[in-house]
């Protein structure tokens, strides 16, 4: 059974993956920035009535684009109420293939998970959306239930997007976690160098790291 992290990695570059495993680090504490921007996502209600609280709020836009965004997740989501006020957090879950922990467990049952980096324009990035959907299976398999729609939040900008579990995303999730499995010695480098620049294993790759952005969407 494989972590929620190492099929969404695998997603990104089965390298990254590769290296990820051996890494003895590899499950450390997230860095004090990550947990702050990850707490914003339990403090909506405060962020949205306490114009002190959301100025000294670790945000990545304006205050009042911070608001617009939730504003418009408040009005257009049915799930909003829970979102903000989750039945409980951090719940450790465990499919057939997948486990990890979900960040908002809610009624239904669904899941919300959080990310402290930042979003695409539309929708979540790949490795996201094949987290998203290990972790929905994996509830499904643990509730017996099925999980059709699942929650990602950018608490730094204030967004949430639904994402509906369909056959397009199955397709990549199950994708992801062949070639999670399929990982037994270094995979060949990826063609997209893009990916290099924020990756924390460049140096063993032969790639030079020149940002630390980017770490987060995988």
């Amino acid at each position: 059974m494989l972590p929620f992290r190492d099929v969404a990695t695998a997603a990104y570059c089965p390298r990254k993956c590769y290296y990820r495993r051996r890494d003895p680090d590899r499950d450390r504490t997230p860095p004090p920035a990550v947990v702050a921007v990850r707490d914003l996502a339990f403090d909506y209600p405060t962020l949205l009535d306490d114009a002190d609280a959301l100025r000294s709020a670790p945000i990545a836009v304006t205050p009042t684009t911070y608001r617009s965004n939730l504003g418009a997740a408040r009005a257009r989501l049915d799930a909003w109420d829970a979102i903000a006020d989750p039945a409980d957090r951090d719940v450790f879950v465990s499919g057939e293939d997948c486990r990890g922990v979900v960040h908002k467990l809610l009624d239904g049952p669904t899941l919300s998970l959080v990310f402290a980096g930042d979003p695409p324009d539309r929708g979540v990035w790949h490795p996201q959306s094949v987290r998203l959907v290990a972790a929905a299976r994996a509830l499904a398999d643990e509730r017996e239930t099925p999980v059709e729609r699942v929650y990602a939040e950018y608490p730094a900008h204030g967004l949430v997007r639904a994402v509906d579990v369909d056959a397009r995303r199955l397709g990549a999730y199950r994708a992801a976690l062949r070639t999670a499995r399929s990982i037994d010695g270094p995979p060949p480098r990826t063609r997209d160098k893009v990916k290099c620049d924020p990756c924390e294993f460049t140096d063993r790759c032969g790639v030079r790291t020149r940002s630390l952005l980017g770490r987060l969407r995988s």
